[in-house]
Formats: C-alpha cells, structure tokens, sequence
C-alpha cells in the first residue's frame, strides 16, 4: 500500500476544493478524482446550500466529473482523494463507481463509513472493494472543519 506521503499534491487540490466549499456556506470537505497515472480526471466540493441537494457531497461531484470525463460511470483505476473520510452514502458511490482507490484525510466519527463507523469500501460482502489510504494531511482538514463548526457555534447558527 503506497505511504500517506504520497498523495501530498493531490491533497492540497483537495483542501483548495474545501476552502471553495467554506467560501459559499457549506462544510469544508474536498476532492479530487485522478487516473492511475496521476492525471486530474475531475474535482469538487461541498455543494449541498448552494446546489440545495443533499446528494451534493464533495465525492459524488468529483465522481460525476471524472465519469463525464472517462465517457463512463465505471472509474477502474483512479483514486479519489477526499479531506474527510467518506459518509455511507460517497463510500457506497466508489463501490458502485470501481473506484481503485480511496485517499482521506480526517476520519469522521459521526458519519465516516470507511474505517470509523463501517467498512464499506473493503467489506468482503460486495462486488468491489478499495483500498484505502488515511491521515493525508488530516491535521489541516480537521483544522478547516474546527473552524468552520466554530464560527457557526459563533453564530449561533449549531
């Protein structure tokens, strides 16, 4: 399994992609979907205030922009790179997706469905399963969703 340390470009897309979020209201999460060879096949953030979708998470963005990309849903091969650990909803999609590989940042004690509260992107039970690399750049993830709950909690606003 390749080291954290490798996927160090890729994360700082996706921490640009979470600050974009952070910019428009919505919780600092982003992605990027790159091919076995490196190239950016799509990216994406939070949508789900501004685009008023509850589907809208950083991973099914990047994920619909890489398959417009490749002309197809099946995405055997790339790696998608992710601030926080997918919810069962975005883990589910990279099953579904082919998705070779996941790359996250922050684990999510509330919602996270890779290593915190499930296994679904390597249960033995489905017809595909990841790998999974975590903790890439993880502090600085954390640290964008801190304060972005903190303003909010500021505001009154949660």
């Amino acid at each position: 399994m390749p080291s954290a340390d490798g996927w160090l470009v890729e994360a700082a897309l996706a921490l640009e992609e979470a600050d974009a979020a952070a910019a428009h209201g919505d919780v600092p999460v982003g992605a990027v979907v790159v091919d076995a060879d490196g190239a950016l096949l799509g990216r994406g953030h939070n949508r789900r205030e501004i685009d008023r979708d509850p589907t809208a998470h950083a991973e099914l963005v990047a994920l619909r922009a890489a398959a417009a990309v490749r002309g197809s849903w099946r995405l055997s091969g790339a790696t998608l790179v992710v601030t926080l650990e997918p919810c069962a909803m975005c883990a589910g999609a990279l099953v579904n997706a082919r998705v070779s590989r996941v790359v996250f940042g922050a684990r999510d004690p509330k919602a996270g469905a890779v290593r915190s509260l499930f296994r679904v992107a390597d249960d033995a039970r489905l017809n595909h399963r990841l790998e999974i690399v975590e903790g890439v750049r993880a502090d600085e993830a954390a640290a964008r969703l801190r304060a972005f709950f903190g303003a909010l909690r500021a505001a009154g606003e949660k």
